[in-house]
């Protein structure tokens, strides 16, 4: 399946409800630290209900260990600057979806390291700033997923 990476993600809420997209999709989860919560928080608890998460997600110190650690993975990162559209992207098995911070979003450093041409966009009407983090990865997931037939999922 593919993975969904929280570059150093600030809310627990968020970051619950991806673990909970997770375990319903079986997207695995890679998140890169600092993280701007404790991971038995109470309101990532909350988020993730009671499932148990923690068996598809990964703790990284840094981005660099987790570019060393994912050498053979595409990246695709997603930011309000990306130039293509996240559904012209063709998803393979395999594939990284990393997501920035709340509130600052993928650093321009990482823009470079993954090649521009990889950094998709969700389309928003004018002047928007931009869509809730969990909200954002449910959308880009579930096209991924799409365009995979739902490989292991039932309709």
């Amino acid at each position: 399946m593919l993975d969904i990476v929280l570059y150093e993600p600030e809310i627990p809420p968020n970051t619950g409800n991806i673990m909970r997209l997770c375990r319903n999709t079986g997207f695995k989860l890679h998140l890169i630290e600092p993280l701007g919560f404790d991971l038995d928080s109470k309101k990532l608890r909350r988020a993730r209900l009671d499932y148990n998460e923690y068996y598809s997600t990964k703790v990284y110190s840094n981005w660099t260990e987790y570019k060393k650690l994912n050498t053979e993975k595409k990246i695709y990162g997603f930011s309000t600057k990306g130039k293509t559209c996240f559904s012209d992207a063709a998803y393979e098995r395999g594939n990284a979806l990393l997501f920035g911070p709340e509130t600052r979003g993928l650093p321009e450093q990482i823009f470079q390291e993954i090649g521009v041409e990889n950094i998709l966009k969700i389309p928003m009407i004018s002047d928007s700033r931009s869509l809730n983090l969990s909200n954002a990865a449910a959308i880009v997931v579930y096209e991924a997923w799409r365009q995979l037939a739902y490989i292991n999922g039932t309709i």
